[in-house]
């Protein structure tokens, strides 16, 4: 049923190489991603709501430490929204790529959040270690402590597969650093249950455990974003641009391959060789051929530029070039299950 319902979508809706299918893909993911940031703002929302009532009634200086910490952690979606909303201008004369790196900048600020948090949890446990204090309403503060996990955890997941599904660096670092607030709810759990036994100093310890925990996610998080902002990219794709434009008819050879991210989409400049008693038209068409093979090949490849080199004569020192074949090629990417309108 599947494929027969990809057959009439490429058949109502032929393959465009209009630059306007880039554009259109890359408000789409914005617009998920600012979904994503409303969402998770309003579910940490809550999740605060509801500890800020379990902090007045308990005095759990712990949990209000958590609160505060949600409440941080929410306020990241500014930075994130922004950076999506900046994400969806056109290109201008001066910023000629748009301005997709605005969600770079804003992993940067995540990172710094996430930095921010690990040194208050850190200070918070020691000050405690060296002035324990007495909670109330222990049950409620471990409730308070369950609510706070399930609901980072919620907007963590949340976050992740939807920055990794429109490829955005930034979402995934701030869903990693809702992963981290969970752990420190979970923590409000272990310390109000080793309150409940009288061990005064777990909260404390408890505490510089957590403060570990995020400087573990610090540092997955920041290496994301460093690669991201040193035009990083798996090698893996690599591997699969070489192997698509190696099996393209009429490529000889492939060169150079250069990929890198800007915001949420992949753009790609390649080299290929091409016999060299070809007509321009004709090497420009193996250069179509080429970008087109490789935006269905490539997840979250938006353009794609195929420069078109002639192979040297046995004996030749120089040579004048067939074609400089330079043409963007752009594609819209939907979500995963839903056949693209090109074929």
């Amino acid at each position: 049923m599947n494929g027969w319902a990809h057959r009439l979508r490429h058949f109502f809706a032929p393959h465009s190489h209009d630059a306007t299918d880039s554009v259109d893909s890359a408000l789409e993911a914005s617009r998920e991603g600012i979904r994503a940031v409303w969402v998770s703002l309003a579910g940490l929302g809550v999740t605060a709501a509801l500890q800020a009532v379990v902090v007045v009634l308990s005095g759990s200086v712990a949990l209000l430490g958590d609160t505060l910490h949600n409440v941080a952690d929410a306020l990241t979606a500014v930075p994130l929204g922004v950076a999506f909303l900046l994400a969806r201008r056109p290109p201008t004369r001066r910023y000629t790529y748009g301005f997709g790196r605005a969600e770079d900048l804003a992993g940067i600020v995540i990172v710094v959040f996430i930095a921010g948090s690990a040194v208050l949890a850190g200070y918070e446990a020691v000050r405690r270690l060296l002035n324990p204090v007495d909670v109330g309403y222990l049950v409620a503060v471990a409730a308070a402590g369950l609510v706070g996990f399930a609901g980072n955890e919620l907007v963590a997941q949340y976050r992740i597969r939807v920055g990794r599904r429109i490829g955005s660096a930034a979402l995934v670092a701030d869903g990693l650093h809702a992963r981290a607030d969970g752990f420190t709810s979970l923590g409000v759990l272990a310390s109000a249950g080793g309150l409940a036994l009288g061990w005064r100093w777990a909260d404390p310890v408890v505490g510089l455990m957590i403060t570990a925990a995020i400087l573990v996610v610090l540092l997955g998080a920041a290496r994301q974003v460093y690669r991201r902002l040193m035009d990083a990219v798996d090698p893996h794709l690599v591997d699969d641009v070489e192997r698509t434009l190696r099996e393209t008819g009429g490529v000889l050879d492939v060169g150079a391959v250069h990929l890198r991210w800007i915001g949420h989409q992949l753009r790609a400049e390649c080299e290929i060789t091409v016999d060299p008693d070809l007509s321009v038209v004709a090497a420009h068409a193996i250069g179509v051929d080429a970008e087109h093979r490789l935006l269905h090949a490539v997840p979250r490849l938006a353009v794609a530029f195929v420069h078109a080199d002639p192979q040297p004569r046995a004996g030749a020192d120089h040579h004048a070039p067939v074609a400089h074949h330079h043409a963007p090629v752009a594609h819209h990417r939907q979500a995963p299950g839903v056949s693209s309108p090109h074929g």
